[in-house]
């Protein structure tokens, strides 16, 4: 079985957000630093569509993880 490898414009476009580099350096500046103790998918700027995707794809460790997890920590401010 071939497994995607799913990159941060993939993630954007998939969450129905502006993908290109400019926009999504754009998204996390601006939402940037989210609190320690508020996970991704529980931030006030996802729409409930876009936090239930979020939450599955770290939940069920899905192909969108790794990605989803790379967002997490960069809206976290860790880089």
């Amino acid at each position: 079985m071939e497994h995607s490898t799913h990159n941060m414009s993939n993630l954007f476009a998939q969450l129905g957000q502006p993908s290109d580099e400019l926009s999504i350096t754009g998204f996390i500046e601006a939402h940037t630093p989210l609190p320690g103790g508020v996970r991704l998918h529980e931030a006030s700027f996802w729409s409930v569509a876009q936090a239930t995707f979020l939450c599955e794809a770290l939940n069920d460790d899905a192909d969108w993880a790794e990605v989803a997890d790379d967002l997490n920590t960069q809206l976290h401010g860790r880089h």
